[in-house]
């Protein structure tokens, strides 16, 4: 029988995040602590489980337009000329999608032709690299890196920049290392963006969890606007990740051609889910105000517990991962991760799971309970003196 499968996705990895998380699940010990899933640990807010079980007991079960209702594309324009200063179409440049995951694949297959080149700084989300492979683009990497507190630099932009480049994905306030890009930052690299006539793919899907200044938008910049998709999602900021919706707001033109792809594959997003966002938009300010206060303090507990463990950590200033350091210790991310797994009994993920930039880190998320992090802290600790004692 000749291969029933396509070279192109059996040549693409699994996701490293999934490996531990069901190595983890296989394992159905008790005394395991995980820390290796980005989900949120609140519950969805009852104000917004409220609306998505009123939406269900009125009948609401039916498809909606391609592109979500209208009352929801409304609150997206809304929030985000209240937050970035961005004013959108509602009727023309906004659709909503199951998950912010869709929309960067939906994305890069509106924007892409084959051999058409996406530029992907690492460490970053997982599901980049593949969505580009996938569209038969090349992933031009740039390497992040820690002296920079992981953010991108003009100068490496315009290294990676040919005549082939067509968009940058820009993954910020960051998954895994917790980096953000400020102002200053941007502005520095509108600049290359522009002179090269390349498009932005922003994934803002943290852009409510930041905890030094507010989230600042590449799309609320002079001239970028018409050459940025902006994607974000509800599953980070209102503690509504199995609610799977997300949206992307960008130029007319590449929206058009977006929605194309979703009507054929999709249909909609799920209905329930998108009466469920209305309210999350309305009146959920308040509820991520609590969450990220909670964020913050496991934050810097986990900042000081590393500190005190005389491990090497930047301080993140974004989303719910810290990714400490472990080259010290002569392994790789994955032989530490496996070893402190199975002699410790805490799953964390390693930094290789997002690029080759990632070796010689570890990501763990504080996206769990003070109490679930003290005690895996402990264990850390008790694993890193062990190691450290190996090394005499």
């Amino acid at each position: 029988m000749r291969n029933p499968v396509s070279d192109t996705i059996v040549g693409i990895k699994p996701s490293g995040i999934r490996k531990f998380f069901d190595i983890v699940t296989e394992m159905n010990d008790k005394n395991v602590i995980s820390l290796g899933v980005g989900e949120p640990d609140f519950d969805t807010p009852w104000h917004i489980r409220d609306e998505g079980i009123y939406s269900l007991e009125k009948g609401r079960s039916h498809y909606t337009g391609n592109t979500g209702l209208v009352e929801l594309r409304k609150e997206i324009c809304n929030y985000l000329k209240r937050t970035q200063g961005i004013q959108y179409d509602y009727s023309k440049e906004v659709i909503v999608t199951v998950g912010g995951s869709e929309a960067i694949d939906i994305g890069l297959r509106a924007m892409c032709n084959p051999g058409d080149e996406v530029i992907i700084p690492q460490p970053s989300y997982v599901s980049y690299e593949p969505c580009a492979l996938l569209v038969g683009a090349v992933p031009v990497i740039i390497d992040l890196k820690e002296e920079n507190e992981f953010r991108l630099t003009a100068e490496e932009l315009k290294a990676a920049i040919t005549d082939k480049t067509k968009v940058l994905i820009l993954p910020f306030p960051n998954n895994p290392t917790g980096g953000i890009m400020e102002r200053a930052d941007l502005e520095a690299i509108r600049e290359v963006i522009i002179e090269n006539d390349i498009y932005v793919m922003s994934d803002e899907i943290y852009a409510e969890l930041t905890y030094k200044d507010k989230h600042v938008s590449i799309a609320s910049l002079e001239g970028m606007r018409e050459r940025t998709v902006l994607i974000n999602g509800f599953s980070k900021a209102y503690a509504m990740t199995g609610w799977r919706l997300g949206y992307a707001c960008g130029p007319e033109e590449i929206i058009r051609q977006m929605t194309k792809i979703h009507q054929y594959c999709i249909m909609c997003a799920p209905t329930t889910s998108q009466y469920a966002a209305i309210e999350a938009l309305k009146n959920g300010d308040k509820d991520v105000e609590e969450m990220r206060a909670e964020y913050n303090r496991r934050r810097r507990f986990l900042m000081n517990a590393f500190k005190e463990m005389n491990i090497k950590v930047f301080e993140p200033y974004g989303a719910f991962y810290i990714f400490p350091c472990i080259k010290e210790f002569g392994m790789t991310s994955d032989e530490f991760a496996t070893r402190f797994l199975a002699e410790e009994k805490v799953a964390a993920v390693p930094g290789t799971a997002f690029g080759a930039s990632g070796e010689g880190f570890l990501r763990i998320s504080y996206a769990y309970s003070l109490e679930r992090l003290k005690e895996a802290m402990k264990r850390f600790a008790h694993f890193v003196e062990k190691l450290r004692a190996e090394k005499v």
